[in-house]
């Protein structure tokens, strides 16, 4: 074999494995994009992945019909990953600001059908250029396959670890699109003997290069102006954590958290929700000294639990340092939290909650568990029966644990499930409820080993809105939001634990929520 087909012949291994790598950071991209912008990141993450590998497949088909211009047939697929792919993630922003509804939904499938159905033409073409230089088809396409494979690690770590914690997802795509381009250029190059009218498909590639470029160093300011607009208020914070995208916005006084486009307080508000997490299960333990707070990042919670002077340490468990580290340093959040998280009482572990109890050994007298929704597969397991008995475990006997619980108004059926969870585990619950203007009817469920006594619930510290009479009242609920459920046919509604083997609260919480 000639020297510069050897060379060729190498290259296309090497181009097989970017283009891979490549591949998988936009498959990724487009479920993280889903999940961000449409919500319920099972059904997006999973919808992105079906589409795109049934894009592989529609372009594996078609790649029977490519038989001439091998090469060029690449160099131009690679050109029109880059500049769709590229401009992916800012035109899914801006279709989501100004299009009509479900229409960024329609562009996001269609785009991920798209490169999928690309992606799936480019290692048979790579496959069959390098059988036609010389190398033998076993030993090809073992070759591209092995590239190919290992570029699909690669991409997966780059996206998780390093593109979307440090570029973000728009700056991301138009990276990688420069990638795919510059893949494409050298391979134009290496075979630039057997390509007619040279110039122009360089020229193709330059103004596509200019393209990637002016959207890569400008295109984030445009498309925060589009995200902008998914927000009630101005953007004051905006970051992509190796975990989520947190923003912060802010608006006459009102400051707002939301964590994957989702709210978590705001600062008109906050404090209902916070005394009603943090001080009954203070007022119910027989001593609190030592205090758990599973989540809670924003300090908030700490806050209201500072008030107690007996209190000897606090440890909060939140899995990402980005939020923690937001409630350290960012002005509006260190007014809202008074600076709780640097207290000396206060150790903070940015750990997996449910990691970090079966870990650990300590028992606690209050337990408070700050997180979000389960609206995934990854919350979901913080809401199992499995969960809920190392709640027990680490709960010191007169020790009281509170658990925010979703809408009992919204999401009935979810509300009283992790009820029933809880119970599951052998521990007695009381059951509150109360409005939340930012948030509506908002539900939390209190635990213990031992049975709860209403009445000697009382509130020892100053609040701005919880009284001991106001907390008694919050354990009445309504015929059509107490654990009596009738369904659409009349009949009751058998409430089952939610566990690790069945997790069917995830698509109780999607149908729940689908209405509002």
């Amino acid at each position: 074999m000639q020297q510069e087909a050897i060379k060729q012949s190498h290259f296309i291994y090497w181009a097989s494995g970017i283009v891979s790598i490549c591949g998988i950071i936009f498959e990724v991209l487009f479920g993280a994009l889903g999940s961000y912008i449409l919500g319920d990141g099972v059904k997006q993450y999973t919808l992105t992945i079906s589409l795109f590998l049934t894009g592989m497949g529609i372009g594996a088909s078609i790649s029977e019909r490519v038989m001439k211009r091998l090469i060029l047939a690449f160099i131009w697929i690679e050109f029109m990953v880059a500049l769709i792919g590229g401009f992916s993630s800012f035109m899914m922003f801006g279709m989501t600001a100004f299009a009509p509804d479900g229409t960024d939904a329609l562009f996001l499938y269609s785009v991920t059908l798209l490169i999928g159905a690309l992606t799936g033409l480019e290692l048979p073409i790579l496959i069959r250029k390098a059988n036609e230089i010389g190398v033998g088809l076993n030993r090809s396409t073992a070759r591209v396959l092995f590239s190919d494979y290992a570029g699909g690690l690669i991409g997966g770590l780059l996206f998780v670890f390093l593109l979307r914690p440090q570029l973000g997802m728009v700056k991301s795509a138009f990276f990688v699109g420069l990638i795919n381009l510059s893949v494409a250029l050298v391979v134009l190059y290496l075979f630039r003997k057997e390509i007619a009218k040279l110039k122009i498909h360089i020229l193709a590639g330059t103004v596509i290069g200019l393209l990637l470029l002016t959207g890569l160093f400008f295109g984030e300011e445009m498309a925060f102006s589009f995200e902008q607009k998914l927000y009630k208020d101005p953007i004051i914070f905006n970051e992509n954590s190796a975990y989520q995208k947190i923003v912060l916005t802010k608006e006459q006084g009102d400051t707002r958290l939301y964590l994957d486009g989702s709210l978590q307080f705001s600062s008109s508000d906050e404090y209902r929700y916070h005394e009603t997490l943090v001080h009954p299960p203070m007022s119910e333990a027989e001593e609190a000294k030592n205090v758990l707070v599973l989540g809670g990042g924003d300090g908030l919670a700490v806050r209201e639990l500072l008030k107690y002077k007996q209190l000897e340490d606090i440890t909060l468990v939140d899995l990402d340092p980005a939020v923690t580290d937001l409630a350290n340093t960012n002005y509006h959040l260190l007014q809202l939290n008074e600076g709780a998280l640097k207290d000396e009482k206060v150790t903070v572990y940015n750990k997996d909650a449910f990691e970090f109890l079966e870990k650990g050994n300590r028992f606690y007298d209050v337990i408070i568990i700050d997180l979000p929704d389960p609206n995934n597969e990854s919350l979901n397991k913080l809401y199992t029966r499995e969960f809920y008995s190392l709640i027990r475990n680490h709960l010191r006997p007169g020790g009281a644990a509170m658990i925010q619980a979703t809408s009992p108004v919204f999401a009935t059926e979810v509300y009283w499930t992790i009820d029933e969870t809880i119970r599951s585990t052998g521990l007695e619950t009381e059951n509150f409820h109360l409005d939340i203007p930012s948030f509506g009817n908002w539900g939390f469920i209190m635990a213990s080993r031992e049975r709860i006594e209403l009445k000697n619930l009382d509130i020892s510290v100053e609040t701005t809105y919880l009284t001991g009479d106001l907390l008694r009242a919050f354990t009445v609920f309504g015929k059509d939001e107490d654990r009596e459920i009738i369904n659409r046919k009349g009949n009751r509604v058998s409430l089952e634990p939610n566990t690790l083997i069945n997790p069917h609260l995830i698509e109780k919480y999607e149908q729940a929520w689908d209405n509002y």
